[in-house]
């Protein structure tokens, strides 16, 4: 079983007018990881740039605008997957796994292909993502009503995993803390 453990930044929270500049992710084999990466991105040329977002994600517009070309940061991402999945297989896939992602970077992700002109996102990919938020809320469903928010870096302090917060909406170190979030909520490692 293949699993993208995955988190991207964008120029802001509308799919339809915003675009990603960063996406990382660690893939995952069998619960052993095989690969990671850091694609940097120029977002798509009509995306709008709202400068709080990229205030949350640290980085500024000169950065992304010199970031490699929309189109040579999509082969790129998809020349990782076509490694590890025949897209003309329907039965070989790609889980999605990500925290809120299913409302959002599930969504960017989407239309980040089809601004690429690829209409086969399910070639790659199985319909029904692991949201790690929903995963996580059931874990700690007892001790929810007690946490103030129910954010990435707030569930990680409830499962007592160090967290950087300088480091924090980076899309590689969000993905770590990702990923030991999911191994502690579906129980692969005990809570610290």
């Amino acid at each position: 079983m293949i699993k993208l453990f995955y988190d991207l930044e964008t120029t802001g929270v509308d799919v339809r007018k915003h675009g990603i500049h960063q996406l990382a992710g660690i893939i995952e084999i069998d619960d052993q990881v095989v690969a990671s990466f850091d694609i940097r991105a120029r977002p798509n040329p009509k995306a709008i740039i709202d400068d709080e977002s990229l205030q949350i994600s640290g980085a500024t517009k000169e950065q992304i605008m010199s970031y490699q070309e929309m189109g040579l940061a999509y082969k790129e991402f998809i020349n990782i997957f076509n490694r590890y999945v025949d897209k003309y297989s329907k039965t070989d896939k790609i889980f999605l796994v990500g925290y809120n992602n299913i409302y959002f970077d599930d969504t960017f992700l989407r239309a980040g292909f089809e601004q690429n002109g690829d209409q086969f996102f399910s070639a790659y990919f199985w319909k029904a993502s692991l949201d790690v938020s929903a995963l996580a809320a059931e874990y700690l469903l007892n001790r929810r009503a007690d946490m103030p928010s129910f954010k990435l870096k707030r569930v990680c302090s409830e499962l007592g995993i160090e967290v950087d917060e300088t480091k924090l909406h980076n899309s590689v170190y969000d993905c770590q803390l990702l990923r030991q979030v999911y191994r502690i909520v579906t129980k692969r490692e005990i809570e610290l």
